[in-house]
């Protein structure tokens, strides 16, 4: 295959910047075109909730530099595409054209709010991030919709600060993806750091106008100062309506990060793997997987050999004061299979062994390099926990 002559990226994400990067690693020296539709520039999001909501000073730390990439960027979101002509078109009326397109748009916060009702707030963005530090350092109480990672997170820094915090769920905190071991863990760690659970029956509703409390199946309604939803992402898809490229899981891309359409590539939380009749289709929005998504479509785009996998197990997240890091499949089903150290100290190193013959390596609490919690879920470990190896 020729390699293009010019590549188009949509979307100034992790994944977008990643893919751009890798473009020129590999040799691209044809015209780069990135579209954005962040005022900020590219730049990182996980500490938004780790490190952002404490400290101001991480503001300028987020940034992802396009330095030296001779790469035309437009800050201007992209609102058609027309795949046939090759062509995208911009809010403010530019038409770009491309050999190679690689989707970069990722994901919007998933809303809770009904039409028209005011005060939501979420955490996906800078300007998110800023708006609920500074709504933090006046709250006096505050409620969390979501246990997932970017939920507790977000509760631990209510907590951090003082704020009585209540998070509420249909699932135990991170259950979904933890499994139950570890939720179990990590709930009762979490409410001697002050954040108190409710599990709901189902799906919660936001009250008030502006949001000042949620409603519960049960007939519950909790209030606070701060209600802040944490209820999944949404792909960015609007723009690519009448291609055929996306659906309510987003871009189906296969491993290498091809889509449906020739010479459409895709990459991070606007992205999810097909399914090849044995895999289901599955979304995994995490930043270990834009970072590969973005090397392995710069590589499809210019015609060579995937760099290594479309998809890589690797999550961390910081709840109650303890890191967690996570290398291998999820969720966690049952026991883990060895433990060196204590969960119930908050220091532990845990494995658990998959019936493919995979492995899922965690350090809990633990500082531990991520290439150690590599070589650790690629080795095949005995059944035992005794304490050590």
């Amino acid at each position: 295959m020729t390699a293009p002559r010019s590549v188009l990226i949509v979307g100034e994400s992790l994944a977008g910047t990643t893919a751009a990067r890798h473009l020129r690693t590999l040799g691209h020296t044809g015209p780069l075109t990135i579209i954005g539709a962040e005022e900020h520039g590219a730049y990182s999001r996980p500490p938004l909730s780790k490190v952002v909501l404490k400290d101001p000073a991480a503001d300028q730390t987020l940034g992802l530099a396009l330095d030296g990439l001779d790469a035309d960027v437009i800050r201007s979101p992209a609102v058609a595409a027309d795949t046939r002509r090759r062509t995208v078109t911009t809010a403010d009326g530019r038409q770009v054209g491309y050999d190679a397109l690689i989707v970069a748009t990722g994901a919007d916060a998933r809303r809770l709010a009904a039409p028209g009702q005011r005060g939501e707030l979420i955490l996906r963005t800078l300007d998110d991030a800023r708006l609920l530090r500074a709504r933090l350092a006046d709250a006096g109480s505050a409620i969390v919709v979501g246990a997932g990672f970017l939920g507790m997170e977000v509760a631990s820094a209510c907590a951090a600060r003082g704020i009585p915090v209540t998070v509420v769920d249909a699932d135990r905190p991170l259950e979904r993806i933890l499994g139950d071991h570890l939720s179990a863990e990590i709930t009762a760690r979490a409410a001697a750091y002050g954040i108190r659970f409710i599990q709901a029956t189902g799906f919660a509703t936001l009250t008030g106008d502006p949001v000042n409390g949620v409603a519960l199946p049960d007939g519950t309604e909790l209030t606070a100062d701060l209600v802040v939803t944490c209820a999944g992402e949404v792909p960015c898809v609007g723009w690519l309506a009448g291609t055929g490229l996306a659906d309510r899981l987003g871009v189906g891309i296969d491993d290498a990060c091809a889509t449906t359409v020739p010479g459409v590539f895709a990459a991070g939380d606007v992205t999810y793997l097909r399914g090849d009749g044995i895999r289901p289709d599955r979304r995994a929005p995490f930043w270990s997987n834009a970072v590969a998504q973005g090397r392995t479509a710069a590589a499809s785009a210019l015609g060579l050999p995937p760099p290594g996998p479309a998809q890589d197990d690797y999550f961390w997240t910081e709840v109650a004061g303890l890191s967690v890091k996570i290398v291998g499949r999820l969720p966690l089903l049952g026991e883990p299979t060895t433990v060196q150290g204590s969960v119930a100290d908050g220091r532990a190193l845990l494995t658990w062994s998959h019936a493919d013959g995979t492995s899922t390596a965690v350090a809990y609490g633990l500082r531990k390099p991520v290439a150690a919690l590599r070589a650790l879920a690629a080795t095949s470990l005995p059944r035992h926990r005794d304490g050590g190896r």
